[in-house]
């Protein structure tokens, strides 16, 4: 056993069933991913061929109903925390992000959607064979999901479909797009999802460079005319907005553990260097003052773990309330930042070398900081639901 898995054995949320699970998924990293991370950070993308290879390694189908391909029986969230934490330990955040996207995509299709949808679009999914994405995001905003633009309007069997997207994670090589749309009037009474065919007439995608996660490739997307059976509305027409808003909560909570996991990446990479580096004619751990910061890190990873297993907890339970979750990924994410920097002091000019994991962790911290809701749209979340107000 090692530092980085030490803290679930001294948990009572998890057992050897987990410890089973970090075992098979670490060794399909350091197979499959970890000789290779580096060469698809430089590509922008992953290979379509490693979601087959996840699928096939009980990954992609975790914790998913079995009658679609999934592996549900004797799961629980705290193995989704686990695999969460598992794949950060290449220190690469896009991995998760473009690899486990069926994650944001496929939980409003298998909620809200149709037997025929569900049983068309999960199967493949989860055997690797398709890509789904989630589609919310536009150019004019991002967390007012309410007013968003993008419009389907009803002719004949079809919606018709004009508008655009951004900053869609896997938007490039996606196959299926859950794309929330406006078919009614303002405000979110007026939107509902739609399954978009990413082949169809009309679309155009345009890649977009980014500071972080450059190996999930990230896509502006516009819809032009686009003809969308109505067979593929998710849900309710004009019924859209419950089905966005229940996915926030297990993708803040996935959030704030990734971000547990790479700020102990961040650490470990900062302790190996602390006691093999010399400074003043002692190791650099020889110093008071790198302890304190070895020290700290790991007094507020532990912290932020606490809160995450407990709202991990809470969701299994059926005790869980949203300003919980929206408070706990600004907790997570600042404290992610806060340990990246302190790992890059320690760590000094290596950190600012490409090469490094902490410096690929500090370069994404930003994207934590701000995805799934930015920490001051969080805050006022849990604000208003904590203390009233509009």
């Amino acid at each position: 056993m090692t530092a980085f898995d030490d803290w679930r054995a001294r948990s009572p949320f998890y057992d050897e069933t987990h410890e089973a699970l970090a075992q098979s998924v670490r060794r399909f990293v350091a197979r499959e991913i970890a000789p290779h991370i580096d060469q698809w950070e430089a590509e922008g993308e992953l290979p379509r061929d490693l979601h087959k290879k996840a699928a096939e390694a009980g990954i992609l189908g975790l914790r998913y109903p079995e009658e679609y391909g999934g592996h549900s029986e004797g799961f629980d969230n705290f193995h989704g925390l686990v695999l969460t934490e598992e794949l950060a330990a290449v220190g690469a955040g896009g991995l998760s992000a473009s690899l486990m996207t069926h994650g944001i995509g496929l939980p409003p299709v298998l909620a809200l959607g149709s037997d025929e949808l569900k049983q068309r679009v999960a199967p493949p999914v989860l055997a690797g064979d398709k890509i789904i994405a989630l589609g919310i995001t536009e150019a004019g905003g991002g967390s007012d999901v309410a007013n968003l633009k993008t419009t389907a309007v009803k002719d004949g069997g079809d919606y018709v479909v004009n508008g655009g997207k951004m900053f869609i994670t896997s938007g490039m090589r996606a196959d299926w797009l859950t794309c929330a749309v406006r078919t009614g009037g303002p405000g979110a009474a007026g939107i509902s999802l739609l399954l978009i065919d990413m082949d169809s007439p009309g679309v155009e995608r345009t890649r977009l460079d980014k500071m972080g996660w450059r190996c999930s490739d990230t896509a502006a997307i516009h819809f032009g005319d686009v003809r969308v059976p109505a067979e593929n509305l998710i849900g309710p027409e004009n019924g859209g907005f419950i089905g966005i808003m229940r996915n926030f909560n297990s993708e803040r909570l996935g959030m704030a553990m990734g971000c547990c996991g790479y700020a102990r990446v961040a650490m470990a990479e900062a302790a190996e260097w602390a006691q093999n580096r010399e400074t003043f004619g002692k190791p650099l751990v020889g110093h008071q003052s790198i302890r304190i910061k070895l020290a700290d890190m790991e007094r507020q990873i532990e912290a932020t773990q606490a809160w995450v297993d407990l709202a991990a907890w809470q969701v299994k339970t059926g005790c869980a309330r949203p300003a919980d979750f929206a408070m706990l990924k600004v907790q997570a994410t600042r404290m992610l930042e806060a340990v990246a920097r302190e790992a890059a002091q320690v760590l000094g000019g290596a950190s600012y070398i490409t090469g490094s994991k902490v410096e690929r962790i500090y370069r994404e911290v930003r994207v934590n900081a701000i995805g799934g809701g930015s920490e001051e749209i969080m805050l006022d979340l849990a604000g208003r639901q904590l203390f009233g107000g509009r």
